[in-house]
């Protein structure tokens, strides 16, 4: 177990959650597609220097790959803003007024004015090649169910991004329908400083956000950004979590991998140079039996390798689970330059490069006892930029942990996305007045949590409390249990929440149709009596598969009814009792509550 304390863990986060209105811009609707295009576009985008003077360098890093970009739109829901063929519209009031809730929910401050600004974003994500972005709030507090408070210092609005459908080697597809959605970002101070934190905040942000009942719901509709550092490393921000369950491990991995660098860093001795030179090695593999060598070769590729001095057995070395340093340097070369990765010294003999090759590549390249070596095969300008780049990462790592943005993986892995931004990707938006902020008339809901403690107070179990407060059906609970007085809050609770998974569990069938439509005429036919709650599952099970219930099979006997059948069950069954007892549950049970079957058999069976 790491000791978080003494390695100096640091760590924030950054939460992104798309808000349920039109769009931030324009009058579109906020409507994610994947249907068929009606309409594509194609761009390329270029870095422009900020309101600095200076180019941002992850701009600049992103132009380098040269790509274009194909942009997929509708005709009935994508308009010429998304296309940046038209000025901006007035800030959706209805998604500020959101935003500006959930920072008085967090004691921030409001700005005096909204003063909205570009950042650059040429990696396709935009149209316009930057995003539209907005301080709402400063200096909030998050106090989480532990007590430990965190700092918010800042709340922005944003426009969501253009959704990826493709990534190929020279250009990339987005689809429009999700740009311009509304965002806010909510960014914590590093007060983080174990793992099991990160969860605990990222779960009371979602908590308040959900409590204004007016985000967006479901996978995608919610980012969190992680910030980590340790001492003497370097901030690293993870993007693309959108899982509450990967975030420890994606700290707890990093943590790992930036020690993993700073052993690397002790272990370079500090007269290391690396100069640098490639070389063309080509001629060292005209009979190779590598596959990997000959693809390239008979595309009029080349095999270009360079030396890395003292690297020998830490190209090797693991800075992640299952990847290794070498891993770092390709995942580098891979962005960089676009080639499909490299070859290192640590990993060979493999890929159908023998021993013969490795004391040849050695020779040629000068490498000694200690040095190592990289090889790209792909075409020779590719290969040519992959290697430089390999060889600038190299240099990091005698200084020890870079500041980048990594991208994060399903299994709590990291990759290599592009270099930190800076300030110089800022600057002003010229399209749009300043907005005046005021908190007038803003109104303050209840929070989950408190709203999940009044439950309880009315009957509801803590358990089934929390899961209501924190489902898409809270809203229409509120509105079933104000509607049918007749049917007991609990009932109505666990009939949303618990007999769908029963149908889909028990009856194998998909409830996802369920919706407002079909509860409300089972909850109605209860409520007047003309249903037992017995039957509610399979009625509703009824009309998850689209079938018309025939209610007349499910209405309640009375209690002379039931009687009735027990009593000629008994008579049939008068040396076994017991078994006229099973038979009636099993008959009459969608008809008449169970308990009601056995007092009245106690009662007939004592005559």
């Amino acid at each position: 177990m790491a000791d978080y304390g003494k390695l100096g863990l640091r760590c924030g986060l950054e939460i992104h959650q798309q808000l349920d209105t039109g769009k931030l811009f324009c009058s579109c609707p906020s409507i994610i597609r994947d249907d068929e295009a009606h309409f594509v576009v194609k761009r390329r985008l270029h870095a422009v220097a900020g309101e600095s003077g200076e180019v941002d360098i992850a701009a600049r890093h992103q132009a380098g790959k040269e790509k274009y970009y194909v942009y997929e739109g509708y005709n009935d829901t994508t308009c010429l803003v998304e296309l940046d063929e038209e000025p901006i519209h007035p800030v959706n009031m209805g998604a500020l007024r959101i935003v500006m809730q959930v920072a008085l929910m967090l004691g921030a401050k409001l700005a005096d004015r909204l003063v909205v600004m570009r950042k650059t974003v040429v990696d396709g994500s935009n149209t316009s090649g930057f995003q539209r972005t907005a301080l709402v709030a400063r200096n909030g507090i998050l106090t989480t169910p532990s007590g430990q408070k965190i700092g918010i210092p800042t709340i922005c609005i944003e426009e969501e991004s253009a959704k990826i459908v493709e990534r190929q080697g020279e250009f990339d597809v987005y689809n429009l329908s999700r740009l311009g959605i509304p965002l806010i970002e909510i960014a914590t101070s590093p007060d983080i400083t174990h793992p099991e934190q990160v969860r605990e905040a990222a779960e009371t942000i979602g908590m308040i956000l959900r409590s204004t009942k007016s985000i967006k719901r479901g996978l995608g509709t919610i980012r969190q950004d992680v910030n980590v550092s340790i001492k003497e490393g370097a901030r690293i921000e993870i993007k693309g979590a959108q899982e509450l369950r990967l975030l420890q491990k994606l700290v707890e991995t990093e943590v790992q991998r930036q020690a993993a660098l700073l052993e690397i860093r002790k272990e370079l001795p500090r007269q290391t140079k690396l100069e640098g030179e490639i070389k063309d090695i080509s001629s060292l593999f005209t009979k190779s039996e590598s596959k990997l060598v000959k693809s390239a070769l008979e595309k009029n590729g080349a095999v270009l390798g360079v030396k890395l001095e003292n690297f020998a057995g830490l190209l090797g070395k693991e800075v992640q689970p299952g990847n290794r340093l070498g891993t770092e340097f390709s995942d580098y070369a891979k962005a960089g330059a676009g080639v499909a990765g490299l070859v290192h010294s640590d990993e060979l003999p493999k890929y159908g490069i023998g021993q013969n090759e490795i004391i040849l590549v050695r020779k040629s390249l000068g490498c000694r006892d200690k040095d190592g070596f990289v090889l790209v095969a792909d075409r020779a300008d590719k290969s040519r930029k992959a290697l430089e780049i390999v060889v600038e990462r190299a240099r990091q790592c005698l200084k020890g942990v870079p500041e980048e943005v990594r991208k994060a993986n399903a299994d709590g892995t990291t990759t290599f996305l592009r270099p930190m931004p800076g300030a110089a990707r800022m600057y002003p938006e010229t399209d749009i007045q300043s907005t005046a902020l005021d908190a007038k008339g803003i109104e303050i809901p209840k929070l989950i949590s408190e709203q999940s403690t009044e439950l309880t107070s009315i009957g509801l179990s803590r358990d089934l409390a929390d899961q209501l407060v924190r489902s898409e059906m809270y809203g229409y609970f509120e509105e079933a249990a104000d509607r049918y007085k007749k049917i007991p809050l609990s009932f109505i609770a666990t009939t949303l929440l618990l007999t769908p998974k029963d149908i889909r569990k028990r009856l194998k069938i998909d409830a996802s149709g369920l919706g407002q439509k079909e509860f409300d005429e089972v909850f109605s036919r209860l409520d007047e009596g003309k249903l037992t709650r017995e039957a509610v599952t399979e009625v509703l099970a009824q009309l998850a598969e689209g079938r018309k219930p025939d209610y007349k099979a499910y209405s309640p006997l009375s209690l002379q009814e039931v009687e009735a059948e027990v009593n000629r069950l008994l008579e049939e069954h008068k040396d076994r009792p017991e078994k006229a007892l099973g038979i009636a549950i099993g008959r009459l049970k969608l008809r008449a509550s169970p308990d009601d079957i056995r007092k009245i058999f106690e009662k007939l069976k004592k005559q």
